[in-house]
């Protein structure tokens, strides 16, 4: 018992030791077949590399019959070099045998030369030269030239057409279409399709090469051989010339066989392009659609066969059988037809029975959504079209800024909408719209420049604009003014949009989602997270952090300070704060200018004991109470101060006491969204501030 159980669990061993070894397998065999190059090779053993040549060749043209796609069979390049070298190393060792025992008759080179010299030749070596001379016709100028010219104009057409392939790729995958897996999927059997034609358009010169090779080898055999024939074994120069040649014939014939059908491999493999299905599928298939040619086809060969001399029995017989065939595909195009016809009743019927399905599909939103006008629909379908793969751009943008994967930007053409209109949608809401030209290029702010153009305005600030052409655009930047493509327009505007609302975006399955991207350790902290919802709590301080625009891309950091917070409040707000102060040196160095220092503005004594005194605790509840009239006088001073820098495009943050943070951030959103508010408790030690003005003196 312990015998057969220690050789069951032996075996699969020694098969794994097998299959790691077949790289030393294929290394050895190369060599063998370079060895047979210099190597003299008794009858037996040449037999046999002549009957695995041409085994090999076989399988080869049976593999190509079969593939569904040339890509299946991408090794075939290799496989051609290897096989065309063992053609080619019995072609020498043979050529040896031949010439050295070919004087004692036709087995002097083993029983597979003189099987296709009698068989094929018939003993007749004029016979001989001309079938020889046939397959080499057949094989070098019509399969090889073909197969050679075919798969150089695939290799240099898979290249021309990469770069509008891979634009492709990223329209759809910059319209959600599909996503970043099956986007590099597509790239990659890109990559293979044009590495395979291109290594096809070199590999067919093996062929050709072979084919010349086995000419001048076979009249090399010829005369040397009438040569030795004659002179070293005194052989009259007929018997010469019948034994040596028909030899070289047989010889011819076994590797032009092997080539002719590996050609043929080749041939069916280059012309096979982008039809899939083994050729059978492909090329009976599409005959089979058109039971009318197969119709006129029995007519003609009818007709045929009632010419005097033909035979008409013969013709006759042709006829009918395409007649047959004819109404075989008939039928089944019908059954066909009537069971495409009973599956779309079908589906019908599922659909009708299952309404709620589409009602689903129809509740559905897309997170954002850029809808175009007609005349902005070229943006996205010509072949040089930028705007997918810009938005795709601006996802990896937010990425990495805000650590923070936007969901696809679902492009969709808008009849509805002006021509040169395009509209932002966001959850299903329309919240920004905008106008560009197509075919134009904007001038931001070109006050009175001289240039003509059509005057409108930026959509995404608001500013000046003046609509050119390419020839007006160049000048405009000659003169230094700021020039922008419809595309850089568009892009613009969606990113300000989308910074806006970003809260809106941060859903519970994208907050779901980054945190099923963090490290297990991570995960269970959010589950041991205290109450009821942990996931919600975190998706609430996600989204404060991101209403003001600060980077959640250290999201473990995050977590573990909601967590801490939470130990000692259930308020979503001072959590929030809480969390700001342990990112306090990546909201410093978020602002720190040039010069190594952050710009703020301070707030007056008398403003921040009036917040403070405005602030009323009640456990975990803050609540902030002024009169309307005091909080107006704030906005407005600290309006004023924070447009004097913003004239110059600066931005420096206002700083306030922690406790009164968020109440004076919530005053100023609405007035002045870019401002930072920063409290003292969120200044990291080793950062420098630089007070630039004071709210209130």
């Amino acid at each position: 018992m312990s015998m057969s159980d220690s050789s069951t669990t032996s075996l699969p061993g020694w098969l794994g030791k097998g299959q790691g070894n077949r790289d030393i397998g294929f290394a050895i065999a190369v060599t063998l077949i370079l060895a047979v190059l210099f190597v003299p090779l008794p009858a037996a053993v040449l037999d046999f590399g002549l009957a695995v040549s041409l085994s090999v060749s076989v399988l080869v043209l049976m593999v190509a019959l079969w593939i569904p796609k040339p890509l299946e069979f991408n090794s075939f390049p290799t496989l051609l070099l290897v096989v065309t070298m063992l053609r080619l190393s019995l072609n020498v060792a043979s050529t040896r045998l031949i010439l050295s025992e070919g004087h004692t008759g036709p087995s002097a080179a083993g029983g597979v030369i003189e099987g296709f010299s009698r068989f094929i030749v018939s003993g007749n070596f004029i016979i001989g030269i001309v079938v020889f001379a046939i397959l080499v016709v057949i094989n070098f100028v019509v399969i090889t030239k073909g197969s050679t010219r075919i798969a150089e104009v695939s290799a240099r057409f898979s290249l021309d057409s990469m770069p509008g392939k891979q634009m492709a790729i990223d329209a759809d995958l910059g319209a959600g279409i599909i996503d970043e897996e099956q986007a590099r999927t597509r790239r990659k059997e890109i990559e293979d399709e044009s590495g395979f034609f291109g290594a096809m358009d070199g590999a067919s010169k093996f062929v050709r090469g072979d084919a010349v090779a086995g000419i001048i080898i076979t009249l090399i055999n010829v005369i040397g051989g009438i040569l030795i024939g004659v002179a070293q074994h005194g052989l009259s120069l007929s018997e010469a010339a019948d034994f040596y040649t028909v030899l070289t014939i047989g010889d011819g014939l076994v590797t032009q066989v092997p080539a002719l059908i590996v050609s043929l491999a080749a041939g069916l493999i280059v012309t096979k392009g982008g039809t899939e299905g083994a050729a059978n599928e492909a090329v009976l298939g599409q005959l089979s659609k058109f039971p009318k040619a197969l119709f006129m086809a029995s007519v003609l060969l009818f007709g045929i066969g009632l010419l005097p001399g033909f035979p008409s029995l013969i013709f006759t017989a042709l006829a009918v059988l395409m007649t047959f065939l004819g109404l075989m595909v008939m039928r089944q195009a019908d059954a066909a037809q009537a069971s495409a016809e009973r599956a779309e009743a079908a589906k019908q019927r599922a659909e009708a029975a299952a309404p709620e399905d589409n009602i689903k599909d129809t509740l559905k939103l897309d997170g954002l959504r850029l809808e175009l006008g007609q005349t902005l629909v070229p943006l996205i379908s010509n072949s040089d079209a930028a705007l997918a793969g810009k938005i795709k751009s601006l996802r990896n943008l937010f990425a990495r800024e805000f650590g923070f994967v936007l969901p696809s930007v679902r492009i969709k053409d808008e009849p509805m909408l002006p021509g040169q209109t395009y509209a932002i949608m966001v959850q299903g809401v329309e919240v920004a719209r905008g106008e560009v030209r197509p075919t134009g290029l904007m001038v931001v702010n070109p006050g009175d420049c001289g240039l003509s153009g059509e005057r409108g305005k930026d959509p995404t600030f608001g500013l000046e604009a003046l609509w050119v052409d390419a020839e007006t655009g160049a000048k405009a930047e000659a003169m230094g003014l700021t020039v922008v493509d419809p595309e850089s327009v568009i892009i613009t505007h969606l990113t300000e949009v989308v910074k806006e609302h970003l809260p809106e975006l941060m859903t519970y399955g994208a907050t779901q989602t980054l945190i099923e991207g963090l490290e297990r350790e991570y995960q269970k902290l959010v589950s041991d997270i205290p109450g009821n919802a942990p996931m919600v709590l975190v998706q609430h301080v996600l989204q404060n952090l991101l209403a003001e625009r600060v980077s959640i891309r250290n999201l473990p950091l995050i977590i573990e300070s909601i967590a801490e917070a939470k130990r000692t409040t259930s308020n979503v707000g001072q959590i929030t704060e809480s969390v700001r102060r342990r990112l306090s040196n990546q909201i410093c160095k978020s602002l720190v200018d040039q010069s190594g220092f952050i710009s703020v503005i301070s707030m007056s004594p008398a403003w921040e004991k009036e917040f403070l005194e405005a602030l009323r605790v009640n456990g975990d509840e803050r609540n902030f109470v002024m009169s309307p009239q005091r909080v107006q006088e704030f906005v407005l001073q600290a309006r004023r101060e924070i447009q004097k820098f913003a004239e110059q495009d600066q931005w420096p943050a206002l700083l306030v006491s922690p406790e009164v943070r968020s109440f004076v951030r919530s005053m100023l959103e609405r007035v002045s969204p870019m401002t930072v508010v920063l409290s003292h408790n969120e200044i990291h030690r080793k950062t420098a501030l630089r007070t630039v003005a004071t709210v209130g003196q």
